[in-house]
């Protein structure tokens, strides 16, 4: 999907699959315009920016949403519809953005990266989770920028990569 002006519409983490070099891909690409986006299941449903679930056509900005919500189940091992407390009706975004940043690696973040001596490339990341979930499409940050701010994060932490494909 990089440099393409299409919307995938169903981004999750069981549409990311791993090439033979660990790279990731999406798949199912146009396969969400095939069927009805008004009934989506429940496990997709956490992923959906909010202006496609009332509605409103799936867009670049609506997989940055999702793509958010795929970043912060990777940081926080949590399924989007699942809260730690099993809260009904509470999404894995409004929890994360009501837990104070200062208590990410203690509240939030999966035990096993929570144990790394370096929390701060996961609060990055974290911070642009949020950032891809803004209420607002406009405030959203493009997937270029997503794709610069991960490469930035990378490159500050010492991990380095060959690239990223998006």
């Amino acid at each position: 999907m990089k440099g393409s002006d299409s919307a995938h519409g169903n981004i999750k983490s069981s549409n990311i699959v791993l090439s033979k070099t660990c790279d990731a891909c999406v798949s199912d690409c146009g396969l969400s315009s095939l069927g009805s986006i008004s009934m989506p299941s429940p496990r997709a449903a956490g992923y959906r920016a909010p202006e496609v679930t009332d509605g409103r056509r799936v867009s670049q900005k609506a997989d940055v949403y999702s793509f958010g919500v795929l970043l912060m189940e990777m940081l926080t091992a949590k399924s989007p519809t699942q809260t730690p407390h099993g809260d009904d009706g509470v999404d894995l975004l409004w929890w994360v953005r009501s837990v104070p940043a200062v208590d990410w690696s203690s509240e939030v973040f999966d035990v096993e990266l929570s144990n790394r001596q370096d929390a701060e490339p996961m609060v990055q990341l974290m911070l642009l989770a949020v950032d891809c979930g803004a209420q607002d499409p406009n405030s959203r940050p493009s997937m270029s920028e997503v794709v610069a701010r991960i490469e930035q994060i990378c490159m500050n932490s010492g991990i380095m990569r060959d690239h990223v494909s998006t």
